[in-house]
């Protein structure tokens, strides 16, 4: 009997060492380590990507967001502020009354098939806003030439960037709305197109969030 309860004692000891121990090196030292070494070599993108405007943390470089007017009264959904380059729809679920810059909480897809009804109106519903909004006088803008992400989401709703063609398309609006030349506009986003990385990864894209710093500087210096 005394040897069994000595037994017993002797592991549940080793036991509690072990648990003690891990605890330890898995739940102190280890995510220090990850940290010291995320913060000392990729400290941005280890602090989110952050990006700056005017002295403060105006975004993610990561995660999309909306460029919306304020909603009127009876409204559901803003209206776009078309003084900016706008995203791509998002799909994100839910929303917050904490910070208002942020409506999306949670991301996903629309999950629907391409002959989906709902799908197709909503991307129809979306090509003529895109149409509409970007036409200007005397330089109308055909379905024919609204992108596949001016009307789509992506799989998680909140995709930071759109096409080069999606930011061409928009040139002229935003040049009217901000009274700039068409060049100067261009300029900027020939100057915010990234390629593909490392030369064959991905698409070439702009990032809206650094385009509309961008943007927002050329009116502000005009």
């Amino acid at each position: 009997m005394n040897t069994s309860v000595g037994n017993t004692t002797r592991l549940l000891l080793a036991g509690l060492r072990a648990l003690l121990v891990l605890t330890l090196v898995c739940g102190v030292i280890y995510p220090l380590a990850v940290t010291g070494v995320a913060q000392a070599l990729f400290s941005h993108k280890a602090n989110g990507s952050e990006v700056s405007s005017d002295g403060k943390v105006v975004g993610s470089e990561l995660i999309g967001q909306r460029y919306d007017l304020p909603l009127k009264d009876g409204q559901e959904t803003a209206d776009p502020d078309l003084t900016w380059f706008q995203p791509r729809p998002s799909n994100g679920l839910g929303s917050n009354s904490v910070n208002t810059q942020y409506k999306i909480i949670l991301s996903g897809a629309t999950n629907r098939s391409g002959d989906n009804q709902d799908l197709i109106d909503w991307v129809t519903a979306a090509k003529a806003a895109v149409v509409k909004d970007n036409s200007v006088p005397g330089h109308p803008v055909s379905p024919d030439d609204v992108p596949a992400d001016a009307v789509t989401s992506s799989g998680s709703g909140l995709d930071p960037d759109i096409s080069p063609a999606y930011a061409q398309l928009q040139i002229r609006r935003v040049a009217e709305r901000n009274h700039l030349g068409v060049d100067q506009v261009t300029k900027l986003v020939d100057d915010h197109t990234s390629g593909r990385t490392l030369g064959f990864i991905g698409e070439p894209r702009v990032n809206v969030l650094q385009l509309n710093i961008a943007l927002k500087e050329l009116v502000n210096a005009g």
